[in-house]
């Protein structure tokens, strides 16, 4: 589990170091190119079971801090996924890295 500190007030993004890792992939090539775009997640039913949003500009700081210490291979299906969502007027919705199928694609699970 590691945390993204968003914006100048800090706020604290929880989040699983492997969804991290490509969020943070996602992210540096997006705002490379000088793009903004939303980030939408489900909360955790302990506070409260809704969904949460942050916007992800050029402008806006960002921290990411890992607790594990592994090098995270990253996989190419699910950044596709994520980069059409953060591509998309909806943004980006985190979830659940897709499984793969015998020939490499995606078969299941939410992005």
């Amino acid at each position: 589990m590691g945390k993204i500190l968003y914006g100048s007030a800090g706020t604290e993004v929880e989040l699983d170091d492997r969804v991290m890792a490509h969020l943070q992939a996602v992210v540096s090539s997006k705002l490379r190119r000088g793009e903004g775009f939303f980030v939408n997640w489900r909360d955790d039913p302990s506070v409260g079971d809704g969904h949460s949003a942050i916007w992800v500009a050029p402008n806006v700081p960002l921290f990411f801090k890992y607790y594990g210490s592994k090098q995270i291979e990253l996989n190419r299906q699910w950044l596709e996924i994520m980069t059409m969502g953060a591509n998309s007027n909806g943004g980006l919705q985190l979830g659940d890295e897709p499984s793969l199928n015998g020939n490499g694609a995606p078969s299941g699970g939410s992005n």
